[in-house]
């Protein structure tokens, strides 16, 4: 991330209170997130089960904010079209989920989303090298999906340095901007070591959902965020 990137902060709601969804993500808008993370599991290609396109169309009309959706299910083509119609505005997969990646980012973008490709700790990056021009997100993982709370990977720096110069040397050719954002254990602790390595999107869950109101609840768990992160 360069001096004149802003980092964008996208707290998952896989660590909100579903009881008061609603409440939530106004709650972390008014706290100065840019994006909500909207983690999406089929108990298929991950092993869990979480929330689909109807959850998605009930926060819409909650937040002015863009809802980046991160489809952790097999096969994608399908869902798809249901997360564009429920509000979504960034659509994101693992390539290992879709038999055709290039028709599956091209979907998602004549649906009007941006879309994005997600790489798992062992996912090479070489899989990227022949989409770059449909892709306006690159996301990381920093964990193995499938679960909220697990610590941070620490290859995963080396990674995104990579894709970073990947992302870089496809933008000084003329091509689109692409966002680097990184998924899986980040705090206040490491995201200035995130950040170094070229990240410029951070999504934070227990981090955020679970920070205590006596250190200013979720607009003070951002700002430390964001103060830890300035250095880089």
């Amino acid at each position: 991330m360069t001096a004149k990137t802003v980092l964008r902060l996208a707290p998952s709601i896989l660590s909100a209170d579903f009881s008061r969804l609603g409440e939530e993500v106004r709650a972390i808008e008014a706290a100065g997130c840019d994006l909500v993370h909207f983690d999406v599991m089929d108990n298929h290609y991950v092993p869990n089960l979480t929330i689909g396109p109807m959850i998605c169309e009930a926060i819409r009309p909650h937040v002015q904010i863009p809802i980046d959706v991160h489809l952790m299910v097999e096969p994608v083509d399908a869902i798809i079209p249901l997360f564009a119609k429920a509000g979504a505005n960034i659509i994101t997969f693992h390539p290992e989920a879709s038999r055709h990646v290039d028709r599956s980012l091209s979907m998602i973008r004549e649906l009007g989303c941006k879309a994005g490709l997600v790489l798992n700790p062992a996912t090479p990056i070489e899989c990227l090298n022949h989409v770059m021009d449909k892709l306006d997100m690159i996301l990381l993982m920093s964990v193995n999906p499938g679960f909220g709370g697990q610590k941070f990977i620490p290859s995963t720096l080396q990674k995104l340095a990579l894709v970073r110069q990947k992302i870089d040397a496809h933008v000084g050719a003329g091509g689109q901007e692409i966002w680097l954002e990184v998924d899986g254990g980040v705090k206040v602790d490491n995201i200035g070591e995130i950040v170094r390595a070229g990240a410029d999107t951070c999504v934070a869950g227990s981090a955020v959902f679970g920070a205590p109101d006596a250190d200013g609840g979720y607009r003070g768990v951002m700002n430390a965020l964001r103060h830890a992160a300035a250095p880089a």
